[in-house]
């Protein structure tokens, strides 16, 4: 899987819970298509428990949880109690994305968040994150 095996990076994009805006997401899908990625979105008011099962299912590389509700720590914290109970870790980085605090960029990393790329992080940097991540789940496998 991933760009190094020949194969392009799979990132699965989600949006969680009541939130019903998809115009950022949306950019970010089409950003990461337009790198040689392949995207995956769940469309909106979804569950942790679908975004879970169907990330797994799909063998993504990359879950990025776009949120601009507020809802991000209870969220994310839901999504990691689903991945401590499963009995098998799935081996992909999860990555939140659009409005949230500065300051909870520290608590969701300690969760499990491999990164928190905000409003304003340029489209570049979003494809060369997710590269890296994809690359280090890769070598972790």
């Amino acid at each position: 899987m991933g760009e190094s095996g020949g194969e392009p990076i799979r990132v699965m994009l989600a949006k969680i819970g009541l939130d019903g805006h998809d115009r950022g997401v949306k950019v970010v899908a089409r950003t990461l298509r337009d790198a040689g990625m392949e995207v995956i979105y769940t469309g909106l008011h979804r569950s942790p428990e679908q975004v879970l099962e169907a990330a797994v299912q799909e063998d993504v590389d990359v879950l990025g949880v776009s949120l601009l509700s507020g809802a991000h720590l209870p969220i994310f914290t839901r999504i990691f109690e689903l991945i401590d109970a499963m009995p098998d870790r799935p081996g992909f980085a999860i990555v939140a994305g659009g409005v949230m605090p500065d300051e909870d960029e520290e608590t969701l990393k300690k969760m499990g968040v491999a990164e928190v790329l905000g409003q304003d992080t340029t489209p570049e940097t979003i494809v060369e994150r997710i590269r890296e991540l994809a690359a280090a789940g890769e070598e972790a496998r």
